[in-house]
């Protein structure tokens, strides 16, 4: 089965959710034998929980994580994070216009922008080039305004409350 039709989504916004939603995507098409790419940006660390069930789901879920461990310096990002953002767009083009996946989501990506690890522009270039067939996901916080205005549908995720302002740190299963 193919997409008659493959549009671009962003979930973004300061809430819990938008790799969720896109992972709960991801299940859909999975169900459908869609396959489907998700390569997740400033994700080094793990393993998550989404590594493990794209194991299972293989060979309609490929998830590749890039990035170092630990967190990246909004403020002043080291230069080795810049080059893994770089090589990681890169490896996203190819996966979008291999012909080998359905939707391709961008996991993060959004963030990597916002943090000046990729400029602005060399996203949009990959969103130009999305073949008609093949749904694309950009997620994470601070989506560019042009992100935005090239998106068929964008969503926002806003924190209403979160447990983490109490105390609760990441759960494996849950956030991890």
């Amino acid at each position: 089965m193919k997409l008659e039709r493959g549009l671009i989504q962003v979930y973004t916004g300061n809430g819990k959710g938008k790799t969720t939603a896109s992972l709960g995507l991801a299940l859909r098409a999975t169900g459908r034998e869609l396959k489907v790419c998700m390569i997740q940006f400033m994700k080094g660390g793990g393993p998550y929980g989404e590594q493990m069930a794209a194991e299972k789901l293989a060979p309609f879920l490929t998830i590749i994580q890039t990035g170092r461990p630990g967190w990246v310096n909004k403020d002043n990002p080291a230069q080795a994070d810049k080059d893994l953002a770089a090589e990681a767009l890169a490896l996203a083009a190819e996966k979008l216009t291999s012909g080998d996946y359905d939707l391709v989501i961008l996991d993060e990506v959004n963030g990597a922008v916002s943090m000046g690890l990729l400029p602005v522009e060399r996203l949009l270039e990959l969103m130009a080039s999305k073949p008609d067939q093949v749904e694309l996901v950009l997620t994470g916080r601070n989506a560019h305004e042009k992100v935005i205005e090239a998106a068929d549908l964008v969503t926002e995720m806003r924190e209403i409350k979160h447990y983490y302002k109490a105390g609760v740190d990441a759960r494996v299963g849950i956030e991890k």
